[in-house]
């Protein structure tokens, strides 16, 4: 006799994340800058005070889930409307019906999900209904509403900006979901916090990608004695990648970015390649480590090869541009061309001293002739009298002193001789010489 399946006798007509949808603000995961206790929407959402409103992020993070909540707890009609199939013909027909629901006392909540999907004409049909209280528009959009939704539209309504779901909301989100009788809560599930864990840092901040996946590994888990086993290899399979050790809130993060770093300091190319690899295999947000490269191209290379920077902040924008995986190339070479340009910390030694100067001696005054004098008043009080401008000279330097009298022949740059930094070196010395020659 053929084993039933444990999922025989249930109906899954809809997905996990529709199924687990919560109806209030106390189900409501994440956003807590937003709505948390005595943050300004959810004072809003409270009093019954809702404008229109466009909430900005990435996908999975409760756009919609928040609309829906938000109509709910002030009693409006909400319509679901998506810019992708519809037009100006569905929006005129949906006006009208709201302009009825008004007239009879009810308010309307339209939500709009991919609202930069709408070009300009489809969205001003929105505007006249907006303006007379017809409708409460509610955007959700994953671009720059400043660049997407029109002017008009966008001054009318009031903007959110949504962050992607920490690991720990997501986990939050996985357990809930696996002990809620809409959930898995009715079946007997095997399945660990660390295999959890596991697919919440895979999600990368998006709730509907968690659920979708434990969904996925569950329907595809081991079945017997009425039990249901998820092992590793099962969630492995469904993600089609392999869990690397890490977990990017936790120490493993930190060792693996520590390795990426410390390998390019030391010249290793091949490391610095790998650790990368790690990085980004295993769920990295490659923001994040393009970041660390523009970091890493002025504190450890600096003036010996200020191009590093430039290549770390094109690197920067070209993984913003296309996003994973094809941005793996671009900082494999941002990760090759740091590891091999040579190396100078003294833009960081620079700062360290100057700021140690700085902390202990905050109340130096800025020497007279270094200040402007705008006004009439400043120029009687000498600001700006002995001024040099060193453009008048031929050498285009000048014996001006800079620093403040206390701190006079503070010397906080060091260069050194690796790379381009041997020419900074030599000019300085240049610089240090002429000013020595004119004092004599």
């Amino acid at each position: 006799m053929d084993e039933q399946s444990l999922f025989d006798d249930r109906a899954w007509s809809s997905p996990l994340a529709s199924r687990l949808r919560p109806d209030s603000l106390s189900g409501y995961v994440g956003q807590q800058h937003l709505l948390g206790e005595g943050m300004v929407l959810r004072q809003m959402v409270e009093q019954d005070i809702v404008p229109s409103m466009i909430f900005w992020g990435p996908p999975g993070v409760g756009k919609t889930t928040l609309a829906r909540i938000i109509a709910h707890k002030t009693k409006a009609h909400f319509v679901d409307f998506s810019a992708v199939t519809s037009g100006i013909k569905e929006i005129k027909e949906v006006m009208t019906r709201a302009e009825h629901n008004r007239l009879m006392g009810e308010k309307t909540i339209l939500f709009v999900d991919e609202i930069h999907r709408f070009n300009k004409a489809q969205q001003d049909a929105f505007l006249p209904f907006v303006e007379k209280g017809s409708i409460i528009l509610i955007g959700a959009t994953t671009e720059n509403p400043s660049f997407e939704i029109n002017a008009a539209l966008l001054s009318r309504c009031k903007v959110f900006v949504m962050q992607a779901l920490a690991a720990a909301d997501v986990l939050l989100l996985l357990k809930q979901a696996v002990a809620d009788p809409r959930g898995f809560g009715w079946t007997q599930l095997d399945i660990t916090e660390e295999l959890l864990l596991l697919i919440a840092n895979f999600a990368n901040g998006d709730a509907r990608t968690a659920l979708n996946t434990l969904e996925m590994v569950v329907l595809n888990g081991v079945q017997a004695a009425g039990k249901i086993t998820v092992t590793k290899e099962i969630i492995e399979q469904c993600i089609s990648k392999k869990s690397l050790l890490y977990d990017k809130n936790g120490e493993e993060h930190y060792n693996l970015i520590s390795a990426l770093h410390k390998s390019m300091r030391n010249s290793d190319v091949n490391a610095a390649i790998y650790w990368l690899a790690r990085m980004l295999e295993a769920g990295e947000d490659p923001l994040y480590v393009a970041r660390r490269l523009i970091r890493f191209a002025s504190e450890d290379i600096g003036m010996a090869d200020s191009r590093a920077l430039d290549i770390a902040v094109s690197t920067y924008q070209a993984s913003h541009f296309i996003g994973m995986p094809e941005c793996t190339v671009h900082l494999t070479h941002a990760v090759t061309h740091l590891s091999l340009a040579p190396k100078s910390n003294a833009l960081y030694e620079a700062y360290g001293k100057a700021k140690e100067d700085a902390l202990h001696m905050l109340a130096e005054p800025v020497p007279l002739h270094l200040r402007n004098a705008p006004t009439k008043l400043m120029k009687e009080l000498r600001y700006g009298e002995g001024y040099e401008y060193a453009h008048d000279t031929e050498d285009k330097l000048t014996m001006m002193e800079c620093l403040p009298e206390s701190l006079q022949d503070r010397q906080y740059y060091r260069p050194t001789t690796q790379g381009n930094e041997a020419r900074v070196k030599e000019w300085l010395e240049k610089i240090a010489a002429w000013r020595a020659k004119q004092q004599e």
